[in-house]
């Protein structure tokens, strides 16, 4: 972002151009790609406008001043659709904005559009969007991963630089890493969840996707903070400071690597990608040490039946009568089951289901305790291997994209995508995605996970990886 932050303030570009442009762009390529769920030009046309004043009277410059980004589909923005991918909340429109767009709009940036997703977040593909599949710009015959597809396929296709994904247990990382993108996951709490749809409320994060660590970086700065309407919320240490801070020195970084082979067997060409950015970091002066996590054989597990658990506590409230769309019926009961039935797919109501059966009256102990229990251990562990060294580096899948359809009709199998993602989410930990090469024509990303609060240092370190290899100059062929 950093040459059309150059271009608005020399007078060289306009921000109504740059909004108008990504509109068009949308408009001419996501027939093919699916990566938005609709378009905010009203909205967008206006606040570039306001910007261009602001420039043309030589203002004080706000960080993102003019700049065009892409908000994913479950982040209120007053009087705009909040779909959430989903028929249960079709044709929705906020009464409010959440804090994480306040602030990015009070530093200048123009929303353009609202990014497809996974029906309320649940998915590993973007497939699980009601309103049809996002596919990879890379290869639109493959998926553009989950949940946050829409969010990294605008940014892979040049819609904008910078766009807003959620992450729960790996859904802003693993469709940056399918698309060739980069994204953070901060630390719980570390970015304000006020405004954003609730999936899982003690793992759900907001994730911040773009070309470049350093445009990441820019975002935190202008987000990060105590939200007093949010009550998790959290100070990161050196947020505010982020943008001034230098790349982190490779050299005597004690980095350890998990291959991720004791979860799941690599794609051998996506192995070779892995090996060759652990290589780059060691030639550049990082001390790397093998090492495995534990917590991996029993991770996926714990996720799934916390996230099931808190997913069937949060949807209960689209009932068709307090949230959600209506299904006609002549009694209450027939109205409420009508309305979970025909608004939500497939995936929202395996998950309702099983939720609902780990919190139920005898399994209750016996699932979602023994999971809380299992996320205790998980995090202790992880804190115990960040007593040796700075950071972790791993891969975000066993795989790169796969075809459409290839494991709709197998669930279990769609959850090993995130076999290598839930661990820093059940941890708190920050993880930051970045692109790592091409496996077979395809990008996969490494991601660096670091100690609670390291976010800053975290984002340090990818700044200084992408200084010494070009994975992510990397597009998407024309």
């Amino acid at each position: 972002m950093a040459s059309l932050i150059e271009g608005l303030r020399a007078g060289d570009l306009s921000a109504e151009f740059l909004a108008a442009h990504s509109i068009e762009k949308i408009r001419q390529m996501d027939g093919g790609v699916n990566a938005i769920n609709s378009e905010m030009e009203d909205l967008a046309m206006g606040l570039a406008r306001e910007a261009d004043k602001r420039l043309s009277a030589k203002q004080p410059a706000a960080p993102l001043l003019g700049l065009p980004i892409i908000i994913k589909d479950n982040m209120a923005v007053k009087g705009q659709l909040l779909q959430n991918g989903s028929m249960m909340s079709k044709g929705l429109k906020s009464p409010y904005t959440a804090t994480v767009v306040e602030r990015l709009m009070r530093a200048g940036a123009v929303p353009v559009a609202r990014a497809a997703m996974d029906e309320f977040a649940m998915g590993s593909s973007g497939e699980r969007n009601a309103f049809g599949p996002t596919r990879n710009p890379w290869n639109t015959s493959k998926v553009a991963g989950g949940s946050s597809s829409g969010s990294a396929a605008a940014v892979a296709a040049g819609y904008v630089h910078f766009a807003l994904g959620s992450d729960t247990g790996g859904s802003v990382r693993l469709p940056a890493a399918f698309c060739g993108v980069s994204a953070l996951r901060p630390t719980y709490g570390g970015l304000s969840r006020y405004g954003i749809t609730a999936m899982a409320s003690s793992l759900d994060q907001v994730g911040p996707m773009a070309s470049h660590v350093s445009d990441l970086a820019l975002g935190m700065s202008v987000m990060a903070g105590i939200d007093p309407m949010d009550s998790t919320s959290i100070d990161l240490p050196g947020a505010a400071d982020i943008t001034s801070q230098d790349p982190a020195s490779l050299k005597g970084a004690k980095i350890g690597y998990f291959s991720g082979e004791s979860a799941k067997p690599l794609q051998p060409a996506l192995k070779r990608c892995i090996r060759a950015a652990v290589k780059a970091l060691e030639k550049n002066g990082a001390e790397i040490i093998d090492i495995d996590l534990p917590g991996t054989s029993y991770a996926l597990e714990t996720y799934c039946l916390l996230n099931t658990a808190e997913v069937s506590s949060n949807l209960s409230r689209f009932d068709g009568l307090r949230y959600g769309n209506r299904a006609s019926a002549n009694d209450l009961a027939s109205a409420i089951a009508g309305s979970r039935s025909a608004g939500f797919g497939l995936e929202a109501k395996r998950r309702i289901l099983l939720g609902t059966f780990c919190l139920s009256k005898g399994h209750f102990d016996k699932y979602y305790l023994k999971a809380l229990k299992a996320r205790n251990a998980i995090s202790r562990s992880m804190a115990e291997i960040f007593k040796t060294i700075d950071f972790i580096v791993a891969p975000v899948s066993p795989i790169a994209a796969f075809a459409l359809g290839e494991k709709m009709a197998d669930p279990l199998e769609m959850y090993m995508m995130d076999i290598l993602t839930v661990l820093p989410a059940l941890a708190d930990l920050p993880a930051l995605a970045v692109p790592a090469g091409l496996a077979d024509g395809l990008p996969v990303g490494v991601q660096f996970i670091g100690p609670r609060l390291s976010d800053c240092r975290l984002l340090a370190l990818g700044r200084a990886f992408q200084e010494v290899t070009d994975y992510h100059l990397m597009k998407p062929p024309a």
